[in-house]
């Protein structure tokens, strides 16, 4: 079965993505981070000592990905790594306050993002659009073969 373009809701929820990571990364040129750096110093943030494997996940990178995030990050003193106290082969990554004191202020930039779009959404509307895109994941993820029509 083809879709025509306008049937197909991929097309804008992709297009919805592409606005808001263009406008996030807009937004944070001015405190020198790309959106991939906010994104892991807003999960360190929230979860001191994480692993950069959870961390990867929480940020739904790749762990190369969020290697090359870290490293920048680490080298611009923004983070620091410190092994695990039981697990020898895990290092813990925490937010320096330099970097807290940049995630402040990239946060800030991004967070009117955020603001915009939940002003055009009355609450009830939003708790709707978080079920729908839902939704849209478990379809997405529904084994192929097992669509009923």
């Amino acid at each position: 079965m083809t879709l025509p373009a306008q049937d197909r809701l991929g097309l804008d929820i992709k297009r919805t993505e592409q606005a808001l990571m263009s406008a996030k990364a807009a937004a944070l040129k001015d405190v020198s981070l790309t959106v991939a750096q906010y994104a892991a110093l807003l999960a360190l943030a929230d979860n001191p000592g994480i692993s950069s494997a959870a961390l990867a996940r929480a940020c739904l990178v790749s762990p190369q990905a969020m290697t090359a995030v870290l490293r920048n990050l680490d080298e611009r003193g923004l983070i620091e790594r410190t092994p695990h106290p039981w697990h020898q082969n895990a290092l813990e990554v925490r937010v320096t306050d330099t970097g807290a004191e940049l995630l402040r202020r990239a946060d800030e930039r991004a967070g009117r993002i955020e603001q915009r779009i939940l002003a055009e959404l009355a609450p009830e509307e939003q708790e709707t659009l978080r079920g729908l895109l839902a939704r849209c994941v478990t379809a997405i993820q529904a084994e192929p073969g097992s669509e009923t029509g």
